[in-house]
């Protein structure tokens, strides 16, 4: 079995300090904890970013500050970048304006979902475009699925050429107004992705202390952080680090060794 990859996602566009004080929405505490996060195991950064008032933001030159101090502090993690939506509209330029920037990889919705209170916009058009522009700038879109239709539109761009395999899934699960974090939904999703596809699961809230144990006894990867859990258990806030080391833990209790940065490249096709 491959040896498991840690993807960190230190905050998404819930986080706020009132929900969990730990939670890290400026530039220097984001890459802090990214900082932590790696030195424990992780080897992806997934990476969102917020403007001068904490709001979420797409903002170029946001991302590039994050990257910049990544490399000025030798951090040495595939570096991740979110395309997800967030204020300033759904439009190609703004979505996708850093992904001219020098990174790994770089998140990919191919469908439209629900979150709690608003909808999850991915229309045919940004899509294509957003993995259009990651082709032309050599950057490896990590498929955000949501729901299984999204891994029958990759499967469709694969074969339009503007994706290329072998392809990489994340199977976010639990987010309320997608598919439910179970074990049937997930061994479904996993059983749906094309041959040779490398994939991680995030669980979401309640669901991700079983749906990370499943994804490293199918041989699958792992995703954890404040984006997708606020809590440890109930009534304990988490923090990156905290939630790192229980995934460390639990792959050692199930005897799967976790992957270095240079392992991961690997086993991901990056290098």
């Amino acid at each position: 079995m491959e040896k498991l990859i840690i993807t960190i996602a230190p905050t998404g566009n819930v986080p706020t300090k009132e929900l969990n004080p730990h939670s890290p929405l400026t530039v220097d505490e984001i890459v802090e904890d990214i900082k932590k996060c790696r030195e424990l195991g992780a080897s992806i950064a997934h990476i969102h970013v917020r403007d001068k008032d904490l709001k979420p933001t797409s903002d170029r030159e946001i991302f590039k500050k994050v990257l910049d101090k990544l490399d000025e502090e030798n951090v040495d993690i595939i570096k991740q970048v979110s395309t997800g939506a967030r204020g300033g509209g759904n439009t190609i330029d703004w979505r996708g304006q850093m992904l001219d920037l020098n990174v790994h990889m770089a998140s990919l919705s191919t469908g439209s979902s629900n979150f709690p209170t608003s909808v999850n916009a991915n229309s045919p058009e940004l899509i294509e475009a957003l993995a259009k522009k990651m082709l032309d700038n050599n950057i490896k879109p990590e498929i955000e699925v949501f729901d299984v239709a999204m891994i029958h539109n990759a499967v469709r761009l694969m074969k339009k050429g503007i994706l290329k395999p072998p392809l990489h899934f994340n199977l976010v699960m639990n987010v309320p107004g997608s598919i439910p974090g179970t074990p049937k939904n997930l061994m479904f999703l996993v059983e749906s992705l094309p041959q040779g596809s490398t994939w991680t699961v995030s669980g979401i809230g309640k669901s991700q202390i079983q749906m990370i144990t499943m994804a490293i006894l199918l041989g699958g990867h792992v995703r954890t952080g404040l984006e997708d859990c606020l809590y440890y258990e109930k009534g304990i806030l988490a923090t990156n680090e905290m939630l790192v080391k229980r995934v460390v833990r639990i792959a050692k209790e199930l005897g799967r060794e976790i992957a270095t940065v240079e392992e991961a490249k690997n086993i991901l096709n990056l290098v």
